[in-house]
């Protein structure tokens, strides 16, 4: 229980690597407020879910793009669980998979309003209650494919390569004031997202074993184990790192 007494928040967290952070805090002893743009339903089965455990939770909605909504997402956090600890910034859109050449403006902007500046608005949000804390904690949820480049999702790739650019500088900036800041790239991850965009899991299954050094299938629990230590005071010494959760498919 070494988040005993901590409270997380975790956007994006209705399902897929989003709930498995959230139960995975949980499980180590925070309370979690569960932030959704549309999954309500599953939001509020997590929140459940979280409660049964002997945690605290709630669901808060919010589009993390639109900043008076984040505003109000971190001050129904801190009203309702007593502080803020822990930001995980999880939340994403991919848009549709296309060629770069069919990206659209909107489809670009849409991508890196969610991806990236929601990061920068739900830190500029969280900061105060951060810096009280005196032990506060972001990790930003970023990606394998900014390593290794992914054909059609050039809109993708970018926010979330700024996504690492953003973690390097905010940690240099704020070392000094008990307040670390790390990225995860998880790697192919089974979701429910990837269940929907590939039909066929067995080829998926097949690339990835060539792919990476472990050739199992990558599942959400393995990103929470990651997220879980730089939550903790183990990893206190630990700043401006990406961690990669692949399988071994980058290797750095």
């Amino acid at each position: 229980m070494k988040l005993d007494g901590r409270v997380a928040l975790v956007t994006g967290a209705a399902r897929g690597i989003g709930r498995a952070l959230a139960i995975g805090l949980a499980r180590e002893g925070a309370d979690v407020a569960i932030s959704y743009f549309s999954r309500g339903a599953e939001a509020a089965s997590l929140v459940r879910e979280v409660q049964a455990m002997g945690r605290r939770s709630l669901a808060l909605q919010a589009d993390v793009s639109v900043a008076s909504q984040v505003d109000r997402l971190v001050d129904g956090t801190v009203e309702g669980l007593g502080r803020l600890d822990i930001l995980v910034n999880n939340a994403i859109t991919s848009e549709a998979h296309k060629p770069w050449t069919e990206i659209t403006e909107a489809d670009w902007d849409r991508v890196q309003d969610v991806n990236l500046k929601g990061c920068f608005l739900c830190f500029r949000a969280a900061y105060p209650h951060l810096l009280a804390s005196g032990h506060g904690r972001v990790i930003n949820i970023s990606s394998v494919t900014f390593w290794v480049g992914h054909k059609k999702l050039a809109h993708y790739v970018a926010s979330k390569g700024g996504v690492i650019g953003f973690t390097r500088a905010l940690a240099r900036e704020i070392g000094t004031e008990g307040i670390t800041v790390n990225a995860v790239t998880p790697g192919a991850i089974q979701t429910e997202a990837e269940l929907e965009q590939f039909a066929d899991q067995v080829a998926v299954a097949e690339d990835m074993a060539r792919l990476q050094s472990i050739p199992r299938r990558g599942v959400a629990a393995d990103i929470a184990g990651a997220v879980v230590f730089l939550a903790t005071d183990d990893a206190s010494f630990i700043t401006g790192q990406t961690i990669n959760v692949d399988g071994g498919w980058a290797l750095h």
